[in-house]
Order: C-alpha cells, then structure tokens, then sequence
C-alpha cells in the first residue's frame, strides 16, 4: 500500500509539472531544437546505451557507466506456481521451497483434479503471470511438474524424482529469502534443440527480473541445472565470502541449500498444457508400467515358491526309504 501511494503521489506531481510547462508561453522554455537535432542527439544517446549495456540483462560493466538501461528486461515477470488436489506433504513442502528461491513467484489454490489444465492459463492470465509452474499429483504418489509460457506456449512435462526438501536435508547453506539467484547450467544443455529449450524455459521460470520490488540487490545463492542420465538435476548453494567485513570476489566457496529435485522431461508441446508434440521421450516409462511389471515379477516369484514345494512333496514321495528284512530284530517284546 506505502508503494502504492508513493507511485501515484510521484504520478500527480508529473502531471503537475507538465501541465506547468504547458501554461507557460513559448518564449519562456527557450529555444527550440529542430527535429534534426533531437533525432542527432537520440542516437548519440542509444550508441552511448548500446556500448555500455550487456545485452539482454540489463546490466551495466564495471566502469562502462552508471546508469542502467532495463528495457530489455521484463519487469512484470511473474511465475504461477500451483498444485493439484491430492497432493502429498512431500510434494507441497518442495512447492513452498521453490516459492521461497523465486521472488516473482505468485501461489494460487490448489487445482482440482476433475478440472482440465487449461484452467491454469486462465488463472494466470487473472494473476497478470506470464509463466506457470503447476505439480499435478497423482495416486498420492506420482508427482509431474509443468513449466509452461502462457497462454500462447510452449510447455513441457517433467516428471519429478528423486525428492528432497530443505526440512529434509538440514544443510549448513542459509543465503537470504528471496535474493537474486546466479544460474548455472552445464555445457550439455545447448548441444540439441529440445535441450535448448528446457534451458529457456528455467531461465523464465527461476530467473528474476531486473529491479523487481521483492527481490534484493545482490547475489547470495547460485542455482544449477545438470544434465546427466535424459534428466535435469537441480542444485541450491549459498554464495560464501571468505571471513572479513570486506566483500571480495576472491576465495569464494559455495555451501549447499537445498532443495534437491531430479526432473525427468516426458514431452514438450507448442502450445500451454497441450497442442503438437514437439518432443517426447521414447525411453521413459511411468510409474504405473514400472509398478505393474514389479507385482508381475512378485507373482512369478509366488508361483516358483509354489512349484519348488510341490516338487519337494513329489521327490520326497518318490523316494522313500523302504523297510529292510532288519528293521524289527531288536523291538522289545520279540521272541
């Protein structure tokens, strides 16, 4: 609400001094430059831009200059993040850990399972974001994650494995909520196309956009994707500065956070939650299939013990010991 204010006192006093210039009559502003020259003087100001911005970032270098151009970064970024009804206290825990790393992150209410995906566009759509992240939990069991650009797409379907929260872990990592993440990716992800894309997809889910209201001015953590296995592998480090109140650049080590997640992409669409498949995976089996095959080898293991007993009994039988012409000379009672 304080911010609020503020925008719109800064907004009437621009509107007042606007209407100032306007009531005061041309020979008081001075003279007027020729289109030429504004146009003479708007280049040298986009070359000066131009030189000193890195491109796409927002960022300026060191000594470069000190201002900075964040027209090539969105500031209304913002990332839906929801779940399924169902969903487990695993999963919901891992949701809430990724609220916390991703300060643009906006959580809304848990989906219901009868209601089809496309929902989540629309509630994106209400919540001004531009990106969802929506866990689709299913049997209490099977969690799958979908990171999707609305409305117009693409998304992709992971399958999440190998879950571990921050509760879970315990780990001597403590960097700040809500501070601004380094991504890291490993070299695998730009050798094929559909890797590409997984890799832009994290960077507009994760990333945060320049000077957002929430987020804090320096880096802390630094996030990584790996790629080993047809999987991406998601690690959280804190950023350590040697001992000392000077920050150096030197002699910095990294101390894990948390959360640990395995994401495992299934298919990739053109469109939100749906439309023409642009990958899919061929190698990758549910957890249904992998379930049913596990009771189908526990049954054949059932039926071997069962046929092992039944040849017991029929050796056994087979082969009993017959009496012998002595087998009764020492009863007691004989003559």
């Amino acid at each position: 609400m304080k911010n609020k204010k503020k925008r719109q006192e800064r907004a009437r006093a621009d509107e007042d001094a606007l209407a100032e210039l306007r009531a005061r009559p041309a020979s008081a502003l001075g003279d007027v430059a020729s289109d030429s020259e504004d146009e003479t003087v708007n280049d040298a100001h986009a070359k000066r831009r131009r030189a000193s911005v890195v491109p796409g970032t927002g960022y300026v270098p060191e000594g470069k200059a000190k201002s900075v151009d964040a027209s090539l970064v969105n500031k209304n970024e913002k990332t839906l993040v929801l779940t399924s009804r169902g969903a487990t206290s695993r999963y919901r825990h891992l949701m809430l850990d990724l609220l916390t790393l991703v300060p643009n992150a906006k959580k809304d209410a848990k989906l219901d399972t009868k209601n089809e995906r496309n929902v989540v566009v629309e509630a994106a759509d209400l919540r001004g974001c531009s990106s969802a992240m929506f866990f689709e939990c299913r049997k209490k069991q099977d969690c799958y994650m979908w990171l999707a650009k609305t409305p117009s797409g693409p998304s992709i379907k992971f399958h999440v494995e190998n879950v571990h929260t921050m509760a879970e872990l315990k780990m001597t990592g403590n960097h700040l909520k809500f501070s601004r993440p380094s991504l890291h990716f490993a070299p695998a992800f730009d050798e094929t196309a559909h890797r590409r894309l997984i890799k832009e997809a994290l960077i507009q889910t994760f990333a945060t956009p320049y000077r957002h209201f929430k987020s804090k001015p320096f880096y802390d953590h630094q996030m990584c994707f790996y790629w080993e296995d047809n999987r991406v592998w998601f690690r959280n480090y804190q950023v350590v500065h040697p001992a000392g109140k000077e920050v150096k650049t030197q002699g910095l080590t990294l101390s894990e956070t948390g959360p640990r997640l395995c994401l495992h992409p299934i298919k990739i669409f053109a469109g939100a939650f749906g439309g023409a498949v642009l990958f899919e995976d061929e190698t990758f089996v549910s957890p249904n299939a992998q379930r049913a095959e596990s009771k189908k080898r526990d049954v054949t293991k059932y039926q071997q013990k069962v046929q092992k007993k039944q040849a017991r009994k029929a050796h056994k039988h087979m082969n009993q010991l017959r009496g012998g012409e002595l087998d009764d000379l020492f009863r007691d009672g004989d003559d």
